[in-house]
């Protein structure tokens, strides 16, 4: 019998051009297509030969009737074109009006630039303002104001500022606010360009409006600006501006954005009449907080006022029950999407559908979703792969990289971000390889997250040199990068090399965090270098990471790995705040050094304290209790697990109690366990 091979992940798309023959031709058109083709052979082209004379033939598509004494006709031919985003077409048309020396009014030059605000093309943008100057129409402050919108929009900020400069009435406020919106809309990170100009404004004396304000805040909430925020906040109030429901609505997003939800939710209860934007900004905001149950609570509460969710809110709180594993309460929410039927057919929503119901553990429902949408792209893909990977059917998010393709959806960087930890986890390196391959003909590279993805796969499946010559050769380096590179030495046995990207990247400008000294922690506890392990503790503490609960813990379980019990005891006691984590550190401290029976008084201790052991301290316990022979404690501490805390039972928990009673002699209790087990799988 023949081995089956499984089938290769096929990455390499090709894209095919159009049909040039998928065209509507009229009768007429094809006969001047017949008939030129008979006149004129075909000619190879020659560099030396002068340009083509420029003719009406290239100006005009067929379609197009030329108005030589119409010219209104031909300015509404051109906005047809810029509504319709054939900025193309229409520039095509301002080229021939320039040759024939046919004037073009502002009313047309507002709509190309409308149109190339939307395409977001800095070329065209250049075109079109070229085309204005020709015609004499630099100087139109409207068409200038437009005109810095259209290169902020365009990403070039510079060329925005070179317009903004040339205005000579900078003492309105319509230029400057082209200026800070389309600074605020570029999506990269001039907070600081936002606030000059927001500064030099006041200097200058220019009304503020409604909409300066609003950008202007906008623009501290991306940046997470608390303090200009405060400031802003009381020049509205002093200006009489802020019983404005709009400008309300962004304090909330902006306080949320910064952190504070009871501030946000003091505004919020200021608003005399509130609408669907200013709810959603509350939900929006507690989600994004991580405040689940308070995002729910609103939802009801706003359904009480008899207000219900829009297609954005659904968006916003779909994810949120997928946190809490509400699933009920999701197909609440399902119910009403499909009682809306307007909703049902919107992709972010059954994206949003599809993500909720795996992460509440229902695939079945997920897959329905998934497969019963007659539109599928790539986010509803991506949702799913996610879903098949957070439910451990590892195998089927990796297939569905090829089904999309077959269903003509190309993976983008998101797609493929969800599926490098794949191949990471099942360590198929010849997967791993195609998509790192499709990443470099997609130009998805260099992108930090992705080749620090790449770096882990590649350490996993064993291939060491991969993952240096790709962090060697990564123009960005982040925090997360260099300790993916410590992971990777450590995971391959190479301590001594891990060491020395820790000491490297202390000379970087990226400094290790909270979470690589917790990383190089755990290196020391596992090699129980101390020497390492107290310069790593020296570190913590110039940084103020010791009260950080994962950071502490590894501290206390170093110490304990050590042989320094007194150490690890000290570390304890010097952490302001006790939790979970901190308790079974110190357990697993006294499980290191042989005194078990102070550890199980310990876990006693830290029940008394009205701590709550987690799973994890429950299995340190039991190995504890194993390794000392404490059948008794053992058997007591399980039945803790299950009936009072409802800790999930593993099969790890039930071998580690099966194992110890075997071999304490009670076999018929072992045997009970043995059957509790089989049950549980």
């Amino acid at each position: 019998m023949e081995a089956m091979q499984s089938p290769s992940l096929s990455l390499h798309l090709h894209c095919f051009p159009q049909n040039p023959l998928n065209i509507n031709i009229t009768h007429r058109q094809f006969s001047k297509i017949k008939s030129s083709t008979q006149t004129q052979p075909v000619q190879t082209q020659n560099p030396n030969k002068k340009h083509q004379q420029f003719d009406e033939r290239d100006a005009f598509p067929a379609s197009l009737p030329l108005h030589k004494k119409n010219p209104q006709a031909i300015y509404k031919d051109i906005q047809r074109f810029s509504r319709k985003n054939q900025l193309k077409d229409a520039l095509i048309i301002m080229d021939y009006m320039d040759q024939q020396g046919i004037p073009v009014n502002p009313t047309t030059f507002s709509a190309l630039i409308a149109a190339c605000i939307r395409s977001k093309s800095l070329t065209k943008a250049k075109e079109i303002h070229t085309h204005l100057r020709i015609n004499g129409l630099q100087n139109n402050e409207f068409l200038r104001t437009k005109l810095v919108h259209m290169y902020t929009s365009c990403g070039s900020i510079e060329d925005a500022k070179s317009v903004f400069d040339e205005c000579t009435s900078t003492a309105t406020v319509y230029p400057w606010n082209a200026l800070i919106r389309g600074t605020v809309i570029s999506g990269k990170k001039r907070y600081g360009d936002v606030l000059s100009a927001y500064q030099e404004m006041r200097v200058n004396g220019v009304e503020l409006n409604e909409y300066t304000f609003s950008n202007v805040i906008k623009s501290f909430a991306g940046a997470s600006a608390l303090k200009q925020g405060f400031k802003t906040h009381a020049i509205m109030i002093k200006n009489g501006m802020i019983s404005s429901a709009v400008l309300r609505t962004c304090l909330i997003d902006m306080y949320f954005k910064c952190g504070k939800t009871r501030l946000a939710h003091n505004v919020f209860e200021e608003l005399l009449e509130r609408d669907i934007v200013a709810w959603g900004a509350m939900i929006a905001g507690f989600a994004h907080n991580r405040r689940q149950w308070e995002a729910l609570d609103y939802v009801r509460w706003m359904v009480s006022e008899g207000m219900y969710p829009n297609s954005v809110i659904i968006t916003s709180i779909l994810p949120v029950i997928g946190e809490v594993w509400a699933r009920r309460l999701g197909q609440e929410v399902h119910c009403y999407v499909l009682k809306m039927k307007g909703y049902s057919r919107e992709l972010s929503i059954q994206s949003g559908l599809i993500d909720m119901y795996c992460k509440c553990g229902d695939m079945g429902s997920g897959r329905r979703v998934f497969y019963g949408s007659r539109e599928r792209n790539v986010v509803s893909w991506t949702a799913l792969m996610s879903g098949y990977v957070s439910n451990g059917r590892l195998e089927q998010a990796l297939r569905s990289v090829v089904w999309m393709q077959q269903e003509g959806c190309r993976p983008d960087v998101v797609t493929v971000a969800t599926v490098i930890p794949v191949c990471a986890k099942l360590k198929t390196l010849k997967h791993g390889k195609e998509i790192h391959a499709f990443s470099v003909k997609k130009l998805f590279l260099p992108n930090v997250s992705l080749t620090t993805s790449l770096i882990k796969m590649y350490s996993k499946c064993g291939v060491l040199d991969y993952s240096v010559k790709l962090f060697d050769g990564m123009e960005a380096r982040n925090v997360i990068a260099w300790t993916a590179m410590i992971d990777s030495y450590v995971e391959n046995g190479c301590i001594n090399e891990a060491f020395n990207v820790f000491r490297f990247m202390q000379w970087s400008k990226h400094r290790p965090d909270s979470v690589t000294m917790a990383r190089m922690l755990s290196i020391c506890s596992k090699i129980k270098t101390l020497k390492f392990g107290k310069e790593i503790h020296g570190h913590i503490l110039k940084k103020d990471f010791e009260s950080i609960p994962f950071v502490s813990s590894e501290l206390v379980k170093m110490y304990g790995s050590c042989g320094l019990v007194h150490s690890a005891e000290s570390v304890f006691n010097a952490v302001p705040v006790k939790g979970s984590m901190t308790w079974t550190a110190i357990i697993e401290a006294y499980g290191y050094n042989s005194l078990w029976q102070d550890a199980i008084k310990l876990f006693d201790e830290m029940r008394s304290r009205k701590f709550t052991p987690n799973d994890f301290t429950f299995k340190v316990v039991l190995s504890i209790c194993d390794e000392a022979g404490f059948a008794d404690d053992a058997c007591r501490i399980f039945e803790l697990m299950s009936k009072r805390y409802k800790v999930k039972i593993s099969g790890e928990h039930y071998a580690i109690i099966i194992g110890l009673l075997n071999r304490s002699g009670r076999t018929r209790a072992a045997q009970r366990f043995i059957d509790m087990s089989n049950l549980l799988s």
